[in-house]
């Protein structure tokens, strides 16, 4: 019985050596995170920008060695109306507000660019000029790629074109919302909603803008910004001290804010969906 059961033992342990050794190769799919840890510029900078990380490998070699890291401390133009863009950029964080001008000198942000996305627009890219400014809100690191390399690029990374692609149409979609908020609702919806936009780029409560700076990005004069941020700081949704905006309340803030808060966030997230 016991030399019986001995036998028993060696063949069940030889079946299951031929069940393992049968076993398929496991497939070696990088997760997100992994590929996050390695992905690094061409002079070893770690790559944030998530349309930079979310392209395959195969895309992201192409683009390597072209890709010149930023940082960007104080407010700086990237861009002027008009001429001839040299540069795509694609941040790491911070922020670039595009922003438009108009003959009398006045201004009007116009869309917002974060680690999400790029700024430069795939017109820009194609036709050589852009009539938008882009201004870095510091502190602002990434990179930044010739657009005359990023257009030769472009026909071999299907993967990223449609990326980029996606997100222009939606900073498309975001001008026009921001056209009609313009025209329809009051200042202190206006600044609700930007100054809401702004947290979630940030990531922080405390926003370093000064009445000036958010003149300009609400295309309004400083004394309607300084009379709309009074309502809201009246409010307690917001705290007002010189050259910086806390926000106290957010969810009574975002109840201050115009619709076109919500609708834009919906539009970020439907370009932000893989295709």
């Amino acid at each position: 019985m016991q030399r019986e059961l001995s036998h028993q033992t060696i063949d069940f342990r030889r079946r299951v050596d031929r069940t393992l050794n049968n076993k398929p190769n496991p497939i070696n799919r990088k997760t997100s995170s992994e590929r996050d840890l390695r992905r690094t510029g061409a002079s070893g900078e770690r790559v944030e920008n998530l349309i930079l990380l979310r392209i395959s490998d195969k895309e992201y070699n192409l683009i390597r060695s072209h890709l010149e890291f930023i940082d960007i401390r104080g407010y700086q133009s990237l861009h002027e109306p008009e001429k001839i863009l040299e540069y795509a950029y694609f941040p790491n964080r911070g922020m670039v507000s595009i922003v438009i001008e108009i003959s009398d000198g006045r201004t009007l942000e116009v869309g917002v660019v974060t680690k999400k996305g790029f700024a430069g627009g795939l017109s820009g890219v194609d036709q050589g000029t852009y009539p938008y400014r882009l201004i870095c809100q510091p502190p602002v690191d990434g990179f930044q790629i010739k657009a005359e390399a990023l257009q030769q690029i472009l026909p071999a990374a299907p993967g990223l074109r449609s990326r980029l692609s996606r997100y222009a149409n939606f900073q498309c979609l975001r001008v026009s919302q921001i056209a009609a908020c313009n025209r329809f609702h009051e200042i202190e919806q206006r600044l609700a909603r930007w100054l809401l936009m702004s947290q979630d780029r940030v990531g922080s409560a405390s926003l370093p803008f000064t009445h000036e700076f958010l003149a300009s990005m609400l295309g309004t004069g400083r004394a309607s910004v300084s009379i709309a941020a009074g309502i809201l700081q009246k409010a307690g949704f917001i705290q007002y001290k010189r050259g910086a905006v806390r926000v106290l309340n957010r969810k009574n803030l975002e109840d201050a804010a115009c619709e076109c808060y919500q609708t834009i966030k919906q539009f970020e997230t439907e370009s932000e969906r893989d295709a």
